[in-house]
């Protein structure tokens, strides 16, 4: 029989309002590690509901093509 293991999940918490005119009220961005420490979930509640699952390399990759762009 499988091993069950129980964590907390460490997660970070924030609505949108403040960052984006285009939100509207209760509409969130929350943020959650990986129990293995190799990457996180971003969970956006707007008008369509999006998760993105990314490991750091994958989100070190995009931090610096968004730099690029943003030149």
């Amino acid at each position: 029989m499988a091993e069950i293991s129980t964590y907390k999940l460490d997660a970070a918490f924030v609505e949108l309002q403040e960052f984006d005119h285009f939100a509207k009220p209760h509409d969130f961005i929350e943020v959650s590690l990986w129990n293995n420490g190799e990457g996180f979930d971003a969970h956006l509640s707007t008008r369509c509901n999006q998760t993105i699952r990314l490991t750091w390399g994958e989100f070190k990759a995009l931090k610096k093509l968004i730099k690029e762009l943003n030149k």
